[in-house]
């Protein structure tokens, strides 16, 4: 069997090793030359994941059984559909069905006409001036949010990212202007207590959850700093988290389970690949943000512990015919950090080279996945995004976080850094502690 692999981030790399794990043959669509997706594939094609006509054209040369798709752009500008075309199947949602990421006027919408519980209470503006008013008679602190993509970096919090409200209304003002995520803005009532991501594998109608994964999206430690991608993330051996509870996961799945059969009734289509819940525990449980894809760095926690065969879920997910028996995790806990080029999320140090002793790492017991990086005559270079991934997985959370701190020793560059506090016991109890109050 051949399986065709689009992206080139730590995300795909953690996916690639899956589909490999199958004991397939790889091929992989990406921008940037990821080293361990390369050395993984058969063949690869360096091309913009974008440019779907010739990757539909490369996937058709190469006789692949069907794709998995790793980046968001690329699921909202409709690759899946462009697969289709060429009766290549993909584990992934058509571009009618990405929506529920791409656009965050269409989430909230459907939320509300299919009364799908954890929504917010939210409006949606292309006028400044209207937007405002609306800020003064919520008369609560909210969430500005680009409707469209913006890498997991356009939304800004009162409190976390903004002063106040006249900062709110200013950075509204800036997304009309500058078209950020197509210059709508959604405004939301903000949510508080602890930020928590559900990732499940849908086949149409079945929702089957992964374990639960806390990402850590501030640049520094402490969660200071500007919002990034994700700098790192942590999961505990029985799926859930050390704040939440079974009935908190039950929950958050039938949220999801609900948004699936409105997906259907609302176009008409099933949704077949991931999808990935972002939410929000507090008094009560509320939906952030939908996901029409795996979670980078969250993919990197759940994989690695996956015991089934993952190509034979995606194939399940294809057929529709996935059932619970089908995913498999091992009780473990993981921790991930990311290692990550000065100034990323604002300006980041491009073009340095970073060293990375990847038999240390491996003697560590840690697991490495390469993220946007380029590898250029056997050397490895940042560029705008981040670099590595590392993954310790152990007993606890506690065991798991020192070997992915040890293994980090092990990567060298000038003009690096990561989050030492990912992961540990301190910033876990923190987190704890937040919990017991708001309950």
């Amino acid at each position: 069997m051949k399986v065709l692999l689009v992206g080139g981030g730590a995300r795909e790399h953690a996916i690639a090793e899956a589909i490999k794990r199958s004991g397939v043959k790889l091929f992989a669509a990406m921008k940037n030359r990821n080293p361990g997706i390369a050395r993984l594939s058969e063949k690869i094609l360096l091309e913009n994941e974008t440019e779907t006509k010739k990757i539909a054209e490369f996937a058709k040369e190469s006789g692949v059984d069907f794709a998995v798709i790793g980046p968001e752009a690329q699921l909202a500008g409709g690759i899946v559909d462009t697969l289709d075309e060429v009766e290549i199947p993909c584990v992934g949602p058509a571009k009618k069905l990405a929506r529920i990421e791409a656009s965050k006027e269409f989430m909230r919408n459907l939320m509300r006409k299919y009364r799908i519980p954890g929504s917010l209470e939210y409006a949606v503006f292309d006028d400044a001036e209207e937007a405002s008013k609306f800020i003064n008679a919520l008369g609560k602190p909210v969430a500005v949010k680009p409707v469209g993509l913006t890498g997991g970096k356009g939304v800004k919090v009162i409190g976390d990212h903004l002063k106040d409200e006249e900062e709110a209304k200013k950075y509204v003002q800036e997304v009309i202007e500058k078209k950020i995520g197509g210059g709508r803005v959604v405004i939301e009532e903000k949510a508080t207590g602890e930020e928590f991501t559900l990732q499940a594998f849908v086949d149409g109608r079945h929702v089957i959850a992964m374990p639960m994964v806390q990402d850590h999206k501030r640049a520094f430690e402490g969660d200071a700093g500007h919002n990034t991608g994700g700098m790192g993330s942590y999961s505990d051996s029985n799926g859930l988290l050390p704040f939440a509870t079974e009935s908190d996961c039950k929950y958050a799945v039938e949220v999801m389970k609900k948004t699936v059969d409105a997906l259907r009734k609302e176009t008409g289509e099933e949704y077949k690949g991931i999808l990935y819940g972002q939410f929000m525990l507090g008094r009560k449980l509320k939906l952030l943000e939908f996901n029409c894809r795996f979670g980078d760095p969250e993919a990197m926690n759940v994989l690695p512990i996956l015991s089934s065969d993952f190509v034979k879920i995606c194939l399940k997910i294809i057929d529709g015919t996935l059932k619970e028996r089908d995913v498999l995790f091992e009780k473990k806990a993981t921790v991930c950090k990311y290692v990550v080029p000065e100034g990323y999320g604002i300006s980041s140090r491009a073009g340095e080279i970073i060293s990375v002793d990847e038999a240390a790492i491996k003697r560590g017991g840690a697991i490495l996945y390469y993220a946007t990086v380029n590898e250029e005559n056997g050397k490895i270079y940042t560029t705008s995004s981040r670099s590595l991934g590392v993954v310790g997985i152990a007993d606890s959370i506690e065991e798991a976080e020192r070997i992915a701190e040890s293994a980090i020793a092990n990567i060298k560059g000038k003009h690096i850094y990561h989050r030492r506090d990912i992961g540990t016991k301190a910033l876990i109890q923190r987190k704890i502690e937040n919990m017991k109050a708001i309950r």
